[in-house]
């Protein structure tokens, strides 16, 4: 296909930029961004729309997405100002608006299609353009509501919208997105279009949950997110000891009105459970509502919980591993949990937890992660990265196994690896309390590729999010200090230290698990930045 304009022709075969008859010389993704904005013409060109055309669906700076139109501009003498054929909409886009004349391969040309009129371009004008949906069916399912009229049931309706969210993740033909995400719309009234467009998915099941006694009682609902319409509704009214078989029937009302082809090609696991594990799953439930708050003292209270649910049942797997996971990460992060006399502590208790966990259940992911979180923090990044493999094998949407994933291979050196995964986490999950994380992993793998000002552009992401995420304001410092901004990385070591009095070159050696060819490079930018 051969575009032509003003003075220039895109030659989409040859990937040729010319004006009159000079060659241009333009990045390839550039000349991406130039022929994209052309072929949809017709309408406003969304940021979204772009980074799942160009980058295929990864998150970058703002200033990259910049850098690139400004260049696309320049290569067919567009003026910033003037903005003659790209124009930029405020809060909505792009829009090519020069009269463009397509000529196909064997020659033929086409009709000119005109500029668009000033209505057309002005702010407001342009439909909404959602994020780019996945080739598989896509889903998010919303908090299912309390109805009991008590507060304290909470957990549980949470409880039931987090087990039918793990089911479906499990079918390797489903996109789900992940809890932490759709739980940020908990008690919140929207439209659901909104919802599946912030979302990019094309269903969404809601329900309530309405529980007395020993009695149950479940509505749920599908709804298209691109049209609002209902697509199927259902009530039960059960004994509470039914309540796993409610939930696999749940899934797989879904996944037959979504998929009925392929329901029969792989189905939904189901289990007989036991009451001995209906109250083990009541008290994890508890205790997961206290773990995702991401907080110090509310990973306490989790750990409390989940040392009970494993003391008094003790063939119950998931227990066993969010308890592993949840002491891990706490330790990790800093929660060193001073005073708390859990009797699983220990370094040797918490590998034990999650030994028993793969052995209790070796589909389980949570038990995979757990021990690819112990691989991890040991340095030894293959076993790492083929638990975190495993996990997500079981999970095919498993948001927090891609991000430690991510996390596995970039403190190994391998960024751009590290990179494909921590955007698949962060669209898997775009709303999520580890999306700190994920950002700040994403910071350290630019900077693994030399390019420090991207590094520094998604470090100051996840501190604004996190503001006191430690692991962020390292690579910040760092960072800044190889990108040559000496006086920003004197600032920001200074926050560091504030933040971390005891940081030091010797407690990045014995605590922050690069592996022995990634540690040098890390060190180098600490000190540049005036760490000792």
């Amino acid at each position: 296909m051969l575009f032509t304009f003003d003075d220039c022709s895109i030659d989409c075969d040859r990937r040729e930029v010319r004006r009159g008859d000079a060659l241009v010389a333009v990045e390839p993704q550039v000349f991406d961004v130039l022929v994209y904005l052309i072929r949809h013409r017709d309408r406003v060109v969304s940021r979204d729309d772009l980074l799942a055309a160009v980058w295929d669906g990864r998150i970058v700076s703002e200033s990259t997405l910049s850098s690139r139109i400004n260049s696309a501009r320049a290569a067919i003498g567009d003026s910033g100002d003037q903005q003659r054929l790209i124009r930029t909409i405020a809060r909505e886009g792009f829009r090519f608006v020069g009269e463009v004349r397509e000529r196909n391969g064997s020659g033929d040309a086409s009709t000119a299609s005109p500029a668009p009129t000033e209505q057309q371009t002005k702010p407001g004008s342009a439909r909404p353009v959602s994020r780019r949906l996945p080739e598989k069916p896509s889903s998010a399912v919303l908090p299912f509501t309390n109805m009991s009229g008590d507060p304290e049931q909470e957990y549980f309706s949470d409880g039931i919208t987090e087990d039918i969210v793990t089911a479906l993740s499990r079918l390797h033909w489903f996109f789900v997105i992940a809890r932490n995400s759709t739980f940020a719309y908990k008690g919140q009234r929207m439209d659901v279009r909104q919802i599946g467009r912030d979302l990019g998915v094309r269903y969404l099941l809601e329900g309530s949950v309405r529980k007395s006694g020993q009695r149950l009682r479940i509505t749920s609902q599908l709804l298209d997110a691109m049209t609002g319409n209902h697509i199927w509704s259902e009530r039960y009214d059960r004994e509470l000891t039914d309540i796993f078989a409610l939930q696999d029937e749940i899934t797989a009302s879904v996944a037959a009105a979504i998929e009925p082809k392929l329901l029969a090609a792989e189905a939904v696991r189901s289990q007989e459970r036991s009451s001995d594990d209906l109250d083990a799953w009541d008290l994890m439930m508890r205790a997961l509502t206290y773990y995702w708050r991401m907080t110090s003292a509310d990973s306490k209270i989790a750990i409390d919980m989940l040392s009970e649910a494993v003391q008094r049942y003790p063939n119950y797997g998931p227990a066993h591993s969010m308890l592993a996971f949840t002491l891990l990460v706490s330790s990790h992060v800093g929660w060193m949990l001073e005073g708390h006399d859990s009797m699983f502590r220990t370094p040797g208790a918490v590998t034990s937890l999650a030994y028993r966990a793969a052995e209790l259940d070796d589909e389980d992911p949570w038990a995979h992660l757990a021990l690819g979180y112990l691989a991890f923090t040991a340095r030894q990044t293959d076993d790492a990265v083929r638990e975190y493999r495993r996990a997500i094998d079981l999970n095919p949407n498993f948001a927090t196994a891609y991000g430690y994933l991510g996390w596995a291979l970039v403190f190994d050196g391998q960024s751009d690896e590290a990179i494909a995964h921590f955007q698949r986490a962060l669209r898997m999950s775009p709303r999520d309390p580890l999306k700190a994380f994920f950002c700040s992993g994403t910071g350290v793998a630019h900077y693994y590729g030399q390019r420090y000002d991207e590094a520094v552009d998604w470090a100051r992401n996840a501190i604004q999010q996190r503001p006191a995420f430690s692991a962020a304001h390292r690579i910040l410092c760092a960072s800044l200090a190889m990108a040559g901004r000496a006086e920003e990385a004197r600032v920001a070591m200074t926050k560091l230290r504030e933040l971390q009095p005891n940081i030091s070159i010797e407690w990045i050696k014995q605590y922050v698990p690069y592996t022995p060819r990634a540690m040098p490079h890390f060190l180098e930018g600490m000190r540049k930045a005036g760490l000792e």
